[in-house]
C-alpha cells in the first residue's frame, strides 16, 4: 500500500508488515526543516500503529544533507534550543519505539541527516554514501542529538575529527568505525534494509521491544546494575506465551538452528 499524498516531505508505503518510509525533498538533498520533522513525527506514530519494522531511506540523490540551514539562520536563540529538542523528541519517537528501524543511505549522510541514521537500530550503507558533520565550519554545533547517539557509535574522538575538521566518511571507513553495520552495492542498501526488517519483524514482538529498549539503557548503568535489569528482563520475557511456544518448537526440531554462514 503506497501512500504520498498525508505529504510533499515524506512517502509512506506499507509492504506487508514493513513500513517504507521516503525523505521526500531529493531537490534540498533532503534537508529537514520543522514542517519536515513534523511530518516525519506523524509517519513514526502511523508506522507503530500498523507495521512490525520500518525500512527508512531518501529519494533522489541523498539520504538527508541535514539541517535546513535556511531556515535555521532565522531562529532566535529560544526557538533553536525548543528546534533542537523537537528534533530529540520525534528522533526518541525512532530509537524508543516499539517496532525496529532499519535505514538505508546513499549519498549525502550529514549533519542532521547523520544525526537521524543514528537514531535507527541498524544502518545499511550503499557505496555511494558520505558521512560528515559539518557544523564546526558552519560555526553551529550539532542539535538532533548528535553528540549522544553518533558518538556513542563512533567514538567522541572520531566524532571530534569530523567536527574539527570536516573530515568526510566513506562508507567502509563508516562500517569500521561502526556508524553503519552493513555496505552494499550501489542501489541495494534500500533491498538489503527490508531483507533485514523482515528478519526483524519474525521476531516476539516483547522481544524486539526488550533489545531497542533495554540494551541501550543498560548500557548506561553501571555494571551490576546492567546485569540485575537484565536478569528481570530475560526472565520475563522467557515467561510470555509466544517465548514458550517459540522454545518448544525449537525442541521439537520444529524451527531452524543456527547455522555458520554459508552453511545449508
Amino acid at each position: 500500500m503506497a501512500d504520498a499524498t498525508a505529504s510533499n516531505f515524506v512517502t509512506y508505503e506499507l509492504r506487508d508488515e514493513i513500513a517504507h518510509i521516503g525523505l521526500n525533498r531529493p531537490e534540498k538533498r533532503n534537508a529537514i526543516s520543522d514542517r519536515f520533522v513534523e511530518t516525519i513525527a506523524e509517519t513514526v506514530a502511523r508506522a507503530e500503529d500498523e507495521a512490525k519494522a520500518v525500512v527508512l531511506y531518501g529519494h533522489g540523490d541523498h539520504f538527508c544533507a541535514g539541517l535546513d540551514l535556511a531556515e535555521h539562520i532565522k531562529k532566535t536563540p529560544m526557538e533553536g534550543v525548543r528546534g533542537s529538542r523537537r528534533w530529540h523528541a520525534v528522533f526518541a519517537g525512532i530509537e524508543h519505539g516499539t517496532i525496529p528501524w532499519i535505514s538505508a543511505l546513499h549519498g549525502a549522510v550529514v549533519g542532521g541527516g547523520l544525526e537521524l541514521a543514528a537514531s535507527t537500530h541498524i544502518r545499511v550503507a550503499d557505496r555511494s554514501a558520505f558521512f560528515a558533520l559539518p557544523e564546526g565550519q558552519r560555526g553551529i554545533f550539532v542539535g538532533g542529538g548528535g553528540s549522544v547517539r553518533v558518538a556513542r557509535l563512533a567514538g567522541v574522538a572520531r566524532m571530534t575529527d569530523m567536527m574539527l575538521t570536516g573530515r568526510v566518511a566513506a562508507a567502509e571507513e563508516a562500517e569500521r568505525w561502526n556508524i553503519v553495520q552493513y555496505v552494499v552495492d550501489k542501489g541495494e542498501a534500500r533491498r538489503k534494509a527490508h531483507e533485514l526488517a523482515c528478519a526483524a519483524a519474525s521476531n516476539a514482538e516483547i522481544s524486539n521491544y526488550a533489545v531497542i529498549n533495554a540494551l541501550p539503557r543498560i548500557q548506561d548503568m553501571a555494571k551490576e546494575d546492567g546485569l540485575f535489569v537484565e536478569s528481570f528482563i530475560a526472565s520475563f520475557t522467557a515467561t510470555t506465551p509466544e517465548a514458550e511456544e517459540r522454545l518448544r518448537a525449537f525442541l521439537d526440531k520444529r524451527a531452524a538452528r543456527v547455522k555458520a554462514p554459508g552453511t545449508s
